[in-house]
């Protein structure tokens, strides 16, 4: 068990080389690669079965200790970056398939990584993981809903079929895994552990099917679309960190809210566009993975030489 936590730990720390390397093979040999598409909502049911068997109950204690700073971290995971995604559709004047595509992972959760940058950064980790799990329980609803009003001028959306999708891909997983842990809590303590390795191996399995799908498109538009995610996604952090302390949150909230709001749950964005629209429209999700796991330990970074209050406390 001692070797598969440290194979763990060392999957996770490199992650952003694991994505960055099956991305060029899938692009260099996508034949292999496009196999592994039919497969991609089980992946990602797979990973969010594994959050559901690392939470617990005390996980929600924080929404109830300090509501104020969840409910800012979830409102601007769902306001700032569904704005920010839909203002650079327009403002670059992107093509159909990729303005939804950007939109889309903009109106997706929280990631779960964003609770590993917090600890590394020194901020509010308790309230980074609340937010996560409150955005990602709230995500059925609100990810059809928002990208529906944002992204239905370009072509039709079906909001009920997204809905379903997001139940079967997010929510039932959860509840499984949740459900496991309080059955088999002894013996899933230190699985639970391992969970990390299981999700980085299915996140980089689902961004390889989507670059092995999307090849052509990529080399038409990466430029572009590595731009805007950039953008998107360094926005993001601005943002949230100067509304958290705007309304009044400490430094370790904010640091938790900037990075929460910042980082997404690109899994189910690209395993969304697979599903819904065309492979194309799941690129923004795909960049987006790889970068918001180099630009989360830089900010992590920065974030820790800023000192936190002294006081905590809401």
């Amino acid at each position: 068990m001692q070797t598969l936590l440290k194979i763990t730990q060392f999957a996770s720390k490199t992650f952003a080389l694991w994505v960055l390397l099956f991305a060029y093979l899938a692009f260099q040999f996508p034949l292999i690669f496009k196999e592994i598409a039919p497969y991609i909502p089980y992946l990602l049911g797979l990973v969010m079965f594994g959050m559901g068997i690392t939470l617990t109950f005390d996980d929600f204690g924080e929404v109830f200790k300090h509501p104020k700073s969840v409910l800012v971290g979830v409102i601007g995971q769902f306001v700032i970056m569904p704005a920010i995604a839909f203002s650079l559709a327009k403002l670059f004047n992107l093509p159909a398939d990729l303005a939804i595509g950007v939109i889309l992972v903009g109106s997706c959760p929280g990631g779960t990584s964003s609770n590993v940058m917090t600890y590394l950064s020194k901020g509010n980790t308790a309230l980074s993981v609340a937010c996560t799990t409150i955005s990602t329980l709230l995500a059925p609803l609100l990810t059809p809903v928002i990208f529906y009003v944002l992204a239905s001028q370009w072509l039709e959306i079906d909001a009920a079929g997204m809905f379903v999708s997001v139940l079967k891909m997010v929510l039932f997983p959860i509840f499984l895994g949740l459900i496991v842990r309080a059955i088999f809590k002894k013996q899933i303590k230190d699985l639970s552990q391992t969970m990390p390795l299981v999700s980085v191996i299915s996140i980089v399995l689902i961004l390889s099917a989507v670059v092995a799908v999307s090849k052509d498109k990529i080399i038409e538009s990466g430029l572009l679309i590595f731009a805007v995610v950039v953008l998107h996604n360094c926005l993001g952090y601005l943002v949230g960190f100067f509304a958290a302390k705007l309304i009044g949150l400490n430094i370790a909230d904010s640091k938790a809210v900037s990075i929460e709001v910042g980082m997404q749950n690109s899994g189910l964005g690209a395993a969304l566009a697979s599903a819904h629209f065309n492979p194309i429209a799941a690129v923004p999700s795909a960049v987006f993975s790889f970068w918001h796991n180099v630009s989360g330990p830089i900010l992590a970074n920065i974030f820790s030489n800023i000192k936190n209050e002294k006081n905590t406390e809401n």
